[in-house]
């Protein structure tokens, strides 16, 4: 760094361990910039001689020096060559120059930049994977003891109970950005509420229309609008600003059973009570139409955010994964029916339940695999339905007939809490995508149950961490 180039150069020769082909590569990058510097401060003779009696004797990178020599003639040397015309000392080129002699060395000779702090780093991934109840930002985690969240991370506590429905509810998805859940029901509406900044909800809108029950809800990709479908009815639109329903998307004689996005929001998709797929614009013209043998009132379908793959279940035990452009078609195919479906924030994964209480984590990115299995909810003679949630999504969430929610740690597979509360069987929960603290359950009982951490024993975790950080203070001899 302080450009003493021939005590460096001295220095890698005298290394007798350094592999011949190493000592010469690095050389030639710190004579490159001894050349350049000498350029710089018009030192031609001695510019020459460095050229001439020591760069060209390494015998190495004839193409470069080629180039060097021609800078002896120009000026108008190349610039990803040239030190920065800003840089009067050279000191930023030659942290470059430090880089490559990092990447050229042994590690044991030379050890890399920020290595400590790559240790650190990793020390807290190695404490942070092995923790089954992490739920919090990187930010939070703290050198002055172990990590260990505990259950408190986990939204187990109900902070609010929604009332607005008058029968059960089968259907409820927290918006994009976090600030809205929708919800549906077999009382024939869908109701848009609100999530305030102290994480209380309120009802927004409550959005009528449909003539039977109303099955799913999808937010659009900017989360402005709303579709809602009808069982084995029509799709309805919705402003979610102001509550106006835009748009009716239906097709003659068939009756529609799922309602879904184009990526780019310009578009929708449902699935047909007649096994068909269709696409349409949002001004309702129909885009394309797939015959298939989709299975009747299973009203589970998704697309990936590249809109490349359509995903919907295509016979009892059989998923179906379908390359729009190539034409392709996969298949995940289980041993049991399959009830429900959810697609993974990253398009990676599928998380599937079926009819035998157990719900299985595909892996779809190549060859479809099951990595995890998930069990211990009740499921018997209802579509029950489950989520991805938390911190870069690390738990599996899922409602329940014998009325709880369940939620396991998505790695290990561990159970890691039922949650009472319900009277009614639990259909569906959704975990707040931005709030991880945030999670919500529909269920028979015609109540909305939002979930929020047990502050009681979060206060009592966090006096601990404090007493073990001014213990550790103490100890550094910093008090």
């Amino acid at each position: 760094m302080d450009g003493k180039w021939d005590d460096s150069v001295a220095t890698l020769r005298a290394i007798d361990l350094l592999d011949e082909k190493i000592m010469k590569s690095a050389s030639f990058v710190i004579l490159e910039q001894k050349f350049f510097e000498l350029l710089k401060k018009e030192k031609m003779v001695a510019a020459l001689d460095t050229l001439r009696n020591e760069i060209v004797p390494l015998r190495i990178n004839a193409n470069t020096v080629h180039e060097l020599a021609a800078c002896m003639i120009s000026p108008l040397q190349p610039v990803q060559l040239e030190p920065s015309s800003q840089d009067t000392d050279g000191a930023s080129t030659r942290s470059k120059i430090l880089e490559k002699l990092q990447k050229l060395l042994p590690a044991a000779l030379f050890i890399p930049g920020n290595r400590l702090e790559r240790l650190v780093e990793q020390a807290l991934d190695v404490q942070r994977d092995a923790c089954v109840f992490h739920n919090t930002f990187d930010s939070d985690l703290s050198l002055y003891s172990d990590h260990q969240c505990g259950r408190h991370q986990i939204p187990s506590q109900t902070s609010q109970i929604l009332h607005a429905h008058s029968d059960e509810i089968w259907f409820l998805q927290f918006s994009h950005n976090g600030k809205y859940l929708a919800s549906s029901s077999k009382d024939q509406s869908s109701i848009i509420w609100e999530v305030k900044g102290d994480g209380q909800v309120s009802l927004k809108h409550v959005l009528t229309g449909h003539q039977k029950p109303v099955l799913t809800v999808s937010w659009s990709p900017d989360d402005r609008q709303l579709l809602t479908c009808g069982l084995e009815e029509v799709i309805r639109r919705w402003d979610v600003t102001s509550g106006e329903c835009l748009h009716v998307y239906e097709k003659n004689g068939v009756g529609l059973i799922s309602c879904g996005w184009f990526p780019d929001g310009r578009g929708i998709f449902s699935g047909m009570a007649d096994k068909s797929i269709c696409l349409w614009d949002l001004d309702g013209v129909e885009l394309e139409c797939w015959k298939g043998q989709r299975t009747l009132k299973i009203s589970d379908m998704a697309i990936t955010d590249d809109g490349k793959r359509i995903i919907n279940i295509c016979r009892e035990t059989t998923i179906l994964l379908l390359d729009r452009e190539a034409k392709f078609e996969r298949l995940i195919e289980e041993d049991e029916v399959i009830t429900s479906f959810s697609l993974s924030k990253d398009n990676k994964f599928l998380l599937v339940n079926l009819i035998n209480q157990e719900i299985h984590l595909w892996s779809i990115e190549s060859e479809p695999k099951v990595v995890s299995k998930y069990k211990g909810h009740k499921r018997a003679r209802f579509v029950i339905r489950s989520c991805f949630g938390g911190f870069e999504q690390a738990f599996i969430a899922s409602g329940s007939e014998d009325s709880q929610v369940y939620i396991w740690h998505r790695g290990s597979g561990e159970l890691l809490l039922a949650l009472p509360g319900h009277s009614g069987a639990v259909n569906c929960v959704s975990w707040n995508p931005v709030n991880l603290h945030m999670l919500a359950s529909a269920s028979d009982d015609r109540t909305i149950r939002v979930w929020g951490l047990d502050h009681l024993n979060l206060r009592r975790k966090v006096s601990q961490s404090n007493d073990i950080a001014h213990l550790a203070h103490q100890f550094n001899g910093r008090t």
